[in-house]
């Protein structure tokens, strides 16, 4: 991707931004001050920027569980969001002004410390791209910050400078020239960042699908086609039940489960989609149904959907109006729905397309979950 063109500066500094990155911080350090920088403001305090990162970081890491990191070492802006979620009941969609707010009022000493932490190295090494006029020893890194900006701070044409050290209230002012160039193409360095950042985080999730998905929280989604495709199927075979509380679906006002949660695969693929109650769909949230327990239900449930959308012509039109928006991977649709598949054969496939996915969302920390009807 090429970024805009500048007379006045040079683009080839900063195109090389992310070039030899170990962990994430930089796109997060980087994205934050995108997001701060206006026509008005310039300045900005490391407390305010590391606040905007976690915000950033926040849905990726609470709701779908991704690793910013290299395995085997501690990631400190992932261990902030998982620390806040676990102790302050913070919801993975919660407003980003509401996070924003107690990160700005909190004293939790711990969360003090993640911060610091998280301002130790990035900040000053997020512009090693510009720094062609003067040189930074290794020992110069771990020394004092104040020697370290002192040092920076004689390079020539710098995206930001530091005016003022003092922990997290350290203060960067943003280049006037660069403060324009950011804020007119603001939304196309945006989009040149985030796929960078999703090149990064598909390297270090690599069994993780729709990364692209998951750097956001998502807009509305619409599965109410797959809503009316099992209800016409519950009103031509009014005897199935749900998989998880053996309740007759017919009486019933559905909802549709995603066997894998949603939270992990970000898709709505038919072959991972079931009628089941509101209760019972509430009840699982995201967690992953026990596969001992719930597979072979759905494994039933599911064929008998493929049998009738065989067999009768409302069911088979049905599917032929949600498979453009419910099917996308032509090879997994050559092997689920195909002529005159027996049961045993049905299910053999579709644990063989959904078992991986199930497997990998254990190991990204997906609790088990077990109906309890007491629990609805």
């Amino acid at each position: 991707m090429k970024l805009p063109y500048s007379e006045e500066l040079n683009i080839g500094y900063l195109s090389r931004l992310f070039d030899n990155t170990t962990n994430c911080y930089k796109f997060f350090w980087f994205q934050a001050i995108l997001r701060k920088i206006d026509y008005k403001h310039n300045q900005f305090s490391f407390e305010e920027l590391i606040n905007e990162m976690i915000v950033d970081a926040w849905y990726m890491v609470s709701e779908y569980h991704l690793r910013l990191g290299p395995i085997g070492i501690t990631d400190n802006l992932e261990e902030i969001i998982k620390y806040i979620h676990e102790n302050y009941n913070f919801r993975p969609s919660e407003k980003r002004e509401k996070i924003i707010s107690f990160l700005n009022g909190t004293e939790d000493k711990r969360i003090a410390k993640y911060k610091s932490d998280l301002t130790l190295n990035v900040p000053y090494r997020l512009q090693v791209p510009f720094y062609d006029e003067i040189t930074i020893e290794r020992n110069m890194w771990g020394s004092s910050k104040k020697q370290l900006t002192e040092e920076i701070n004689r390079q020539r044409r710098l995206m930001y400078y530091f005016i003022l050290i003092n922990g997290l209230g350290t203060v960067i002012e943003v280049d006037t020239l660069w403060a324009e160039y950011l804020y007119k193409h603001k939304e196309i360095l945006k989009g040149w960042t985030q796929l960078k950042l999703i090149q990064y985080l598909q390297n270090k999730n690599p069994s993780v699908p729709g990364i692209a998905d998951k750097i956001e929280a998502p807009v509305a989604r619409d599965i109410d086609r797959v809503r009316k495709y099992w209800k016409l199927i519950i009103q031509i075979d009014p005897s199935l039940h749900d998989i998880y509380g053996d309740m007759n679906l017919e009486s019933e006002v559905i909802s549709v489960d995603h066997f894998v949660p949603w939270q992990y695969v970000a898709h709505d693929e038919l072959w991972n989609l079931h009628p089941t109650t509101r209760s019972i769909n509430s009840s699982k949230s995201n967690q992953l149904p026990s596969w001992a327990m719930y597979f072979e239900g759905l494994s039933e449930i599911e064929y008998r959907a493929y049998q009738l959308m065989q067999e009768n012509g409302l069911v088979a039109h049905e599917f032929s109006k949600i498979a453009p928006y419910h099917l996308n991977n032509q090879e997994i649709r050559n092997q689920l729905y195909t002529k005159d598949l027996s049961a045993p054969d049905y299910k053999t496939r579709l644990e063989h397309v959904i078992r991986p996915v199930f497997k990998s969302a254990q190991n990204c920390g997906f609790k088990e979950w077990v109906y309890e009807s007491n629990h609805v």
